[in-house]
């Protein structure tokens, strides 16, 4: 490699926060026309490096190299100068304002003083078909999905005359097309000699888009590997283990299969003994959205539901938790049916919901971990109006002890946190509500693979103590490899069901394309 081709080079990087060591001495090099991955586990230090590089913030020691030469980085304006842009899984884009204006925003094209709009959008026109997307250039933001808001910070980057393109996580979100869409495109710009900083949490992404991968673990840079090594391996890097068994779920004795019903049963699980069902779902509907939806969980077991996108599942359980309105049916926990609608009836009754956006429904992202911790069980703290803030303290010290939260302490700010310690969070909360019946949709996305076995080690202790789970995941692996039986649904009504011996991918996939074979399958998150 000769220096020409060398875009960037961090060098000894160090930076502290209160009582936390983010980075030490970290090295990372980017090269033209490469892909680099970032690969860590959440809390390793891989935002805080790519903020660095952003301008949002400042090393404590080390340096940044660009083209070869020192720089100091001091804002977003000193990163775009530079030719560095960064796509965050929080995009930032303005949506009451059009796709070209949002390109564009704050370098808007003049002429004679006025913003010239003809210019503007043959411009923006230019750069989404250069990114791949079929979208108007006048369309406003708020209409357009997932995917192609991607496409559209992408193709903002490119109008910055980019060389250098972070991307954070950005294929979480997407379906398994979306993906080898995104995928073109990143491979369109490594030919054009951009380099591209890679973060994700999918291994299997890895051999099939990087060129290199920089492992960083505990805030240093802890091995650079080629992209075709094998996954065991860097796993190991990641997390400094091996992880000998990727779903660790363990299976009740007896009983979890007992309920199993053959495809298209009206009841799911109406064969079997329901007399140990926690929670039973009879006849949910709501006209549009899911129609006669029945199943039961049992103490101890873990029921999965699969399905593609736009099958209803979340819909199905913000129902049952009475957080969404429902036109018929009913949900009962232990034999008692509960008042529909009504989350605090659903909470009393044991039922607590992690919800698939954990930092806009599960979180207070402003107040602390102690704070988060106590928000379900403050109405049975509260006496005579007061609030027993002593024993609510203990309580969250407890519970995050035992789900090894880490952080400085229990007044730590839950928006600092990584992602898996804030899942961790969202399910202590539960735990200290002494729930019965716990909803997990979408329990470890965009968490790293080693806090994934700890959430799964967290089922394992629940079910063993006789709660009952219900968990929602897009990732197939991860229900296949968790669930005691799978409930798959097709277009908001369950399409059949499968004990653990019957579900395989292909049996899970024949069952969610059975009543409508033109959607796509969503991909593992």
């Amino acid at each position: 490699m000769s220096d020409q081709d060398e875009l960037l080079r961090i060098e000894g990087i160090r930076k502290t926060f209160p009582g936390v060591v983010a980075l030490d001495s970290v090295d990372f090099d980017l090269r033209r026309g490469e892909v680099h991955v970032l690969l860590g586990e959440n809390g390793a230090g891989k935002s805080t490096l790519i903020k660095m590089l952003s301008g949002a913030y400042r090393p404590d020691a080390g340096r940044i190299l660009v083209g070869g030469e020192e720089v100091r980085i001091h804002g977003a304006q000193d990163s775009e100068r530079l030719g560095i842009a960064t796509i965050y899984q929080e995009f930032n884009l303005v949506p009451d304002l059009t796709v070209a204006e949002n390109i564009f925003l704050g370098r808007q094209p003049c002429r004679f003083g006025l913003i010239d709009r003809k210019t503007m959008e043959a411009d923006a026109a230019e750069l989404l078909e250069r990114v791949g997307v079929n979208v108007s250039p006048r369309a406003r933001v708020r209409e357009l999905g997932i995917a192609r808001l991607q496409m559209i910070e992408i193709a903002k980057a490119l109008s910055l005359d980019t060389r250098a393109l972070i991307m954070d996580e950005p294929t979480a979100v997407l379906t398994s097309e979306e993906v080898e869409k995104l995928f073109a495109i990143v491979r369109r710009l490594r030919e054009d000699g951009v380099g591209v900083v890679f973060i994700t949490h999918h291994l299997e992404e890895i051999a099939a888009l990087g060129d290199r991968v920089t492992v960083i673990r505990d805030g240093k840079s802890v091995g650079q590997v080629p992209a075709s090594t094998p996954e065991d391996a860097l796993v190991r890097l990641m997390v400094g283990r091996s992880i000998e068994q990727q779903y660790p779920r363990v299976r009740p004795d007896s009983g979890s299969d007992s309920g199993t019903g053959s495809e298209g049963d009206s009841r799911a699980g109406s064969e079997g003994d329901s007399g140990g069902a926690l929670l039973s779902v009879e006849g949910l509907t709501r006209d549009g959205v899911f129609h006669d939806v029945s199943f039961d969980v049992r103490a101890g077991e873990v029921v999965g539901i699969a399905g593609l996108v736009g099958a209803g599942r979340t819909e199905v359980v913000r129902a049952v938790f009475g957080a969404d309105p429902y036109d018929k049916g009913a949900v009962k926990v232990a034999g008692s049916a509960l008042r529909r609608h009504d989350v605090n009836a659903a909470m009393e009754a044991g039922i607590g919901l992690i919800p698939e956006d954990r930092k806009g429904q599960g979180l207070l992202l402003d107040a602390s971990v102690e704070e988060n911790l106590g928000l379900v069980t403050m109405r049975a703290a509260t006496h005579g109006g007061l609030v027993d803030l002593k024993g609510q303290r203990e309580a969250a010290g407890r519970i995050a002890q035992q789900l090894g939260v880490r952080m400085t302490g229990l007044g730590q700010q839950v928006r600092t946190l990584s992602g898996g310690n804030q899942q961790k969070v969202v399910i202590g909360k539960w735990l200290l509500a002494d729930t019965k019946v716990l909803i997990l949709d979408e329990p470890t996305r965009g968490i790293d693979v080693g806090a994934k076995v700890e959430i799964y080690q967290l089922i394992n202790e629940l079910t063993a103590a006789g709660a009952a789970v219900l968990m929602i995941s897009s990732d197939l692996p991860e229900v296949l490899g968790m669930s005691d039986r799978v409930l798959v649904m097709a277009q908001g009504r369950i399409a059949g069901e499968l004990s653990a011996d019957e579900a395989t991918q292909d049996s899970v996939m024949a069952l969610a394309v059975s009543t409508n074979t033109e959607r796509e399958a969503p991909r593992g998150h």
